[in-house]
């Protein structure tokens, strides 16, 4: 009977052991996020010039603070979409401007967030800017938000122009009194893009590139983006002036979810170009 009790005494030590091991093992793969394919790239080595203010690394954004997924303010492509983006600005530096990109690629986990915000119909506290018209429980309904995003595909981006010499952005502060992103230029919050007619990821219809009620100058913009961005295999969304994908996309039905930093495209810094194979 002792040697008996022993011996299962035994087994069920193994057996803890062996589980202690499987559940530290499975701990540690759920701590190491996953990396970028090495065909993602930063876009500040693809085209320094290009400016970045990426809203979602901030609290200036219809959420009001920083989203799930941004570790860094650093705008990643994949490389087609990187490269298509340096011919256009290459373009638009000739005529005086310069692209200014708000959100390139977008984890599906900062997307998860956007559900999770807009699940909260008790949490406004951006509506004033972001969404001043529109019922927060109207807004899957009404596709402002959604459960997936082209952004999570790699090839999409948020932009707008900038007019040279390019002018600094003063930043948010929390808390500030906050104006509708389709106020008058003078009177929304001052970033330094032209005139588009509303602000960025303003929630109303207004936002849709060609809506007709958008003339002048403020259209004349909206078409000046979207016709160098076309020429070089972006397309628009037509609800959202600032809204492009490059075609086609290298990765049309894959969502990922690697965080946005720099550590995330160590597969990429591993990889060697083309240039360096010759």
């Amino acid at each position: 009977m002792t040697r008996l009790s022993s011996a299962v005494r035994g087994a069920v030590t193994v057996i803890a052991a062996l589980l202690t091991v499987t559940a530290a093992s499975t701990t540690a793969r759920a701590h190491t996020d996953p990396e970028a394919p090495a065909d993602f790239v930063a876009l500040r080595t693809v085209d320094p010039t290009i400016l970045q203010e990426m809203r979602y690394f901030t609290p200036h954004n219809f959420v009001g603070t920083r989203i799930d997924g941004y570790r860094r303010p650093l705008c990643i492509l994949t490389r087609p979409a990187a490269e298509a983006l340096h011919k256009a600005q290459t373009k638009l530096l000739r005529q005086g401007y310069t692209l200014k990109v708000y959100d390139c690629y977008r984890p599906q986990r900062a997307v998860n967030h956007f559900v999770r915000w807009a699940q909260d119909l008790d949490d406004e506290a951006m509506k004033g800017e972001f969404y001043p018209d529109v019922d927060k429980s109207r807004l899957f309904a009404d596709g402002y938000i959604a459960e997936k995003s082209g952004h999570s595909r790699g090839s999409t981006l948020d932009l707008t122009l900038v007019r040279l010499p390019a002018r600094p952005s003063r930043p948010y502060v929390p808390g500030e009194v906050l104006v509708p992103c389709y106020a008058p230029q003078d009177e929304r919050f001052p970033d330094n893009s032209v005139d588009m007619g509303t602000g960025f990821d303003c929630f109303d219809t207004l936002s849709h590139t060609l809506d007709p009620r958008v003339q002048g100058e403020q259209r004349a913009n909206r078409l000046l983006l979207k016709d160098t961005l076309e020429e070089f295999g972006f397309v628009n969304l037509a609800e959202e002036w600032w809204h492009y994908t490059f075609k086609p996309e290298p990765y049309p039905d894959t969502y990922f979810d690697f965080p946005v930093s720099a550590k995330s495209l160590a597969k990429a810094s591993r990889t060697p170009t083309r240039d360096a194979l010759i």
